[in-house]
Formats: C-alpha cells, structure tokens, sequence
C-alpha cells in the first residue's frame, strides 16, 4: 500500500499575494497541475487523502478526492513549518494508502527522514518542484521511496 506525497501544486507567489497566506489559492497553472495529478494518483487507488489546511494545498488534492469519493481530511500536522510532526505523521501511516499534501518544507522534511543522501543536491537541498509526487511504500513499519512522479512542460514522467 503505497503513501503519496504531493507537494502542492503552484499558487503564484507568496510576495503577490495580499492577505493571509493560509489562504491563498492555487494559480490558473496550479489548478490544471491539480486535475492532471487526478489518473496519476488514481492509479493507486489510495483510500484516504490528507492535506494540510492551507487553501492550495487543499485545492491540490479536491479534484483526486471528488473522481475517487473521498473527503480531504485537513490534517495540521501537514501544515507549513509542522516538519517535525509530518515525519511522526508519515511514520504511523506505514502500511495505508493514502495521499498526503503538504509544502516544499514540510514535504523535504518527510523525504529527507527516509533518503540516503542520492537525491540530495550539492547545496544539500532537496529540489522538490511544485505538484510533483512522491510514491513512498512500507514494509512493515520500514517505508522507502519507490518512485518520484515528475511534473514536466508536457505532463508528467517518472524516475
């Protein structure tokens, strides 16, 4: 049973954005990556969606949670800043299917407590683009990543 880990799809920039930042939205661009993460990760056929409560992370996973009947669980622990809680929060769900949408921090955080050190770049920094997933599966309560779903100008591909 595979967890999906999706950073969010784009939401322009956060300096443009006037208001809370909790809730800005997905971009024209973001929403369109948002209906085409819906075969992607259908195909897995995960049986909970969790997101953090920011409004673009949310509108990410809706059209995934509407073709497949599923409500999105807000979840805090997924929420920018909340790293540490994420990494608990992926620890305990080994062993579900599940997709789980988060930041660029938090979901460097998640990857991070289960790399080697290979996808690390030189700076020491993770490149994790925006609405790119991450297949992650469990072997007990042991998960490692199997799989990074690309997002490219055309759509998407894998590694």
């Amino acid at each position: 049973m595979p967890l999906l880990l999706v950073r969010h799809a784009n939401a322009g920039r956060r300096s443009a954005y006037k208001g809370d930042d909790r809730l800005r939205p997905l971009s024209t661009r973001g929403r369109a990556r948002a209906v085409a993460l819906v075969p992607v990760l259908d195909r897995y056929r995960p049986q909970r969606i969790l997101s953090s409560p920011f409004v673009r992370c949310c509108e990410t996973v809706r059209p995934v949670a509407e073709a497949l009947s599923l409500p999105v669980e807000s979840v805090d622990e997924l929420a920018e800043g909340r790293a540490s809680d994420a990494v608990a929060l992926l620890r305990r769900m080994a062993g579900e299917s599940a997709v789980l949408c988060t930041h660029g921090d938090v979901a460097a955080a998640m990857l991070g407590s289960l790399l080697d050190g290979s996808a690390v770049a030189t700076d020491g920094e993770l490149r994790l683009q925006k609405g790119e997933v991450w297949v992650i599966r469990s072997a007990g309560t042991s998960l490692r990543i199997v799989e990074h779903i690309r997002r490219t100008a055309t759509g998407t591909s894998r590694e």
